[in-house]
């Protein structure tokens, strides 16, 4: 999946969060968008996935055969995990994870209780989402990212919550769970992006 950003812009009210911005994502590369707190991170992001409307400019997605992809598909070839997304708490874990697996199945045809192995909460496996800690949901946000068997994968800002071992989790299956699949990140913390060979400053679209 490549993706063609042309002089997107976004216009809340009479404030430009984002303009100006111009680049091309390529195929199973990783990007990291920094810069400082309020920049335009996050609404970057959300334009890309398409969950935020473009105020001017254009977004193209197309695939490995050269066929451009309607807007209203974009969401089958990606998976987000981001602090503002909730995950729905009225599922246990194990329904939690067997609902987002209809919709987006899991690399190499892990189930669930291998994924609950994965992400290190099979002990909770029948427990209530609402009543995870915010690091155990932040967990799974992050396992069923790098475990969705889709070209794109979106981060923002993606060790909030997470104590040490979550974050060495994190960089660790951040590596080596996304293979062959982009990464769009979004953050101002290095150590969460210093695998990424690509870094662009969103303080520059404005």
């Amino acid at each position: 999946m490549k993706i063609t950003v042309d002089n997107i812009g976004k216009k809340f009210v009479r404030e430009w969060i984002v303009r100006g911005a111009t680049f091309d994502l390529e195929p199973g590369s990783k990007y990291t968008f920094v810069g400082p707190n309020g920049s335009g991170k996050s609404t970057l992001l959300q334009l890309l996935t398409g969950m935020l409307p473009v105020s001017e400019g254009s977004i193209v997605y197309t695939s490995t055969d050269g066929t451009p992809v309607g807007v209203d598909d974009w969401y089958k070839h990606l998976v987000i995990a981001a602090p503002y997304l909730e995950l729905i708490e009225e599922f246990t874990l194990r329904e939690l994870v067997n609902f987002h697996s209809e919709f987006k199945k899991l690399k190499n045809g892990m189930n669930a209780a291998d994924f609950e192995d994965f992400i290190e909460l099979a002990h909770v496996k029948n427990k209530i989402i609402r009543h995870f800690s915010s690091g155990m949901k932040q967990r799974v946000k992050l396992g069923l990212a790098f475990m969705s068997d889709v070209p794109l994968i979106f981060l923002d800002e993606p060790t909030t919550n997470l104590d040490s071992t979550g974050i060495n989790w994190y960089l660790k299956n951040v590596i080596e769970n996304t293979k062959g699949q982009m990464i769009l990140l979004g953050s101002n913390v290095k150590q969460e992006y210093e695998f990424c060979e690509n870094i662009i400053s969103v303080s520059a679209f404005k």
